[in-house]
């Protein structure tokens, strides 16, 4: 059989670092070919290559046995290959037909398009009305135009960076669903993920980079997730060390916190509370589009509340900015990392002096010592492995995942008394991940109150002490997460209270029945 895509010895360097090296690879017709690596690993380098976006430096391409040397991702898409990006790259004031139609090179009739948009969409069962307002949609409903507009093209091959990262478990059963109806159409998918998991009940064949260079192949049907772990890092991952701490005293106290939708499409928060202590590490779980955003907002001060609806050891804050809230010590990373919690444009050090400079004393009479700044943005590198060539590397050259790496240790490094993370773990690779959830457990050891809102239900067992869910912008009671079985936080996550163990009086005081006489 004649492959479908055959690259030969790949090689891409930029300035500092071999992106790709001698990388070679084999895409047959009909199949779901993983893609694996480590943040910086070399996989968006690979696939912009296939796409027309680059143009490597060595080596040869090979579409269905003829030279392939796209100049542009017109040329591409003209030989039969489609990419759903990771980020969205859709416009919110315009409707799903005019944003499927600014993505394609020569655009039907829009009536046109639309009956065919509703068409395709239902037969791959991902259906979409082609007349709603992007910005209407939820994330998942986001995915799917960028999906249908590739589909549209009706490519060869698809290629897909990450594309569960923002769905729901039901969302991703769906794509799931397509993605199969496509491989039995004879069509090829080259499917980036870091979820091991997905990637073993999911694709057929998986090629494994590590810094630039493929280091090895594996059928991940029979590969264990430890593994392709393993392959993917060049060691064994180790579990999460957790020392055995005493919570401290309430450090942040929210009651009754509500806040107001912005738009049709935005969860109001409806009377929020808990207490969390110094030490502690609360879970917030919950299905994306549930008030999660807003959430994070009404924490780190972007959005004000009622001035004694959130106090910070002793001090109400409700009415308080960020910036005020961070001199307190309440610091916190929003999960849309380019462009909400870095400036894409910026260098790292200047990104670093955006949320440092009064936190971490970069500034005097006015004036920001960037010297300081710039050692401070070095400190984050080194810690976290942050892969870049340096602190004055732009914010958008780095990957996704050397990004959230990049924007989680800035916030850990400022010695937070609290500090709130939404999707902390959102697009990195399983060693990153770990690490960064290490950090989170090393910083509630050191006294931090550490609060993670995430839809990851693995992380949030893992480092958790304790767990609440969010519903429809409610949120349940806290409960220990030791406490809780996966059937009961499904319970939580569907917006019902369980009844827990604890709340349950064993049999024998139900009814005692007759005592026993000592010997």
């Amino acid at each position: 059989m004649t492959a479908l895509l055959e690259i030969r010895n790949l090689r891409k360097a930029y300035p500092g670092v071999v992106a790709n090296d001698d990388v070679s690879l084999t895409v047959q017709p009909g199949e779901i070919h993983a893609l694996l690596g480590e943040n910086g690993a070399g996989k968006s380098t690979l696939v912009k290559a296939i796409y027309g976006l680059i143009a490597p430096d060595q080596g040869q391409m090979l579409w269905q046995g003829q030279l392939y040397a796209p100049r542009a991702p017109n040329m591409a898409r003209a030989t039969g290959v489609a990419m759903v990006f990771q980020h969205f790259s859709l416009f919110d004031a315009l409707n799903v037909a005019e944003n499927v139609a600014l993505g394609m090179d020569h655009p039907p009739r829009l009536r046109d398009l639309s009956t065919e948009i509703a068409r395709v969409s239902t037969d791959y069962g991902l259906p979409l009305d082609p007349n709603r307002r992007v910005g209407d949609l939820s994330a998942g409903e986001k995915q799917r135009v960028e999906i249908i507009r590739c589909l549209l093209q009706k490519p060869s091959l698809l290629i897909m960076d990450e594309p569960t990262s923002v769905l729901t478990p039901q969302e991703a059963e769906t794509l799931f669903a397509a993605l199969h109806t496509l491989k039995d159409q004879g069509k090829s998918i080259l499917y980036i993920s870091h979820k091991l998991k997905e990637i073993r009940a999911l694709c057929d064949q998986a090629t494994i980079l590590r810094h630039g260079k493929v280091v090895g192949t594996a059928d991940p049907q029979t590969a264990t997730a430890a593994d392709l772990a393993e392959l993917m890092v060049g060691t064994r991952p180790t579990a999460i060390a957790r020392q055995v701490r005493a919570m401290g005293d309430p450090i942040l106290t929210v009651q009754k916190l509500s806040l107001a939708p912005r738009s049709d499409n935005d969860t109001p928060l409806r009377d929020i509370s808990f207490v969390i202590r110094a030490g502690e590490i609360l879970g917030i779980g919950g299905v994306a589009g549930n008030g999660q955003d807003a959430l994070l907002a009404a924490l780190s001060g972007e959005r004000s509340s009622q001035g004694d609806s959130i106090d910070l050891t002793g001090t109400p804050i409700g009415a308080l900015g960020p910036t005020a809230r961070r001199a307190l010590g309440l610091l916190s990373a929003p999960e849309e990392r380019l462009g909400h919690a870095a400036a894409p444009a910026m260098t790292l050090t200047e990104n670093t002096a955006l949320t440092g400079w009064d936190r971490s004393s970069l500034a005097r009479g006015g004036w920001l010592n960037w010297g300081k700044a710039q050692q401070l943005a070095q400190d984050v590198i080194t810690r976290f492995d942050v892969r870049t060539p340096g602190p004055q590397a732009v914010a958008q050259s780095l990957s996704g995942g050397n990004l959230q790496k990049f924007v989680m240790g800035r916030e850990i490094l400022q010695d937070p008394k609290v500090l709130v993370v939404n999707q902390p773990t959102w697009g990195v690779d399983a060693a990153a991940a770990a690490a960064i959830r290490q950090a989170l457990t090393d910083l509630a050891d050191q006294g931090t109150a550490v609060i993670v809102i995430s839809q990851d239900l693995d992380e949030l067992t893992e480092i958790a002490d304790t767990f609440a869910a969010l519903n429809e912008g409610r949120l349940s009671p806290t409960h220990p997460m030791a406490d809780l079985t996966q059937e009961q936080i499904g319970l939580m996550l569907g917006g019902d209270t369980p009844i827990m163990c604890s709340e349950i009086s064993p049999p024998e005081a139900q009814n005692p029945g007759p005592a026993l006489a000592a010997p």
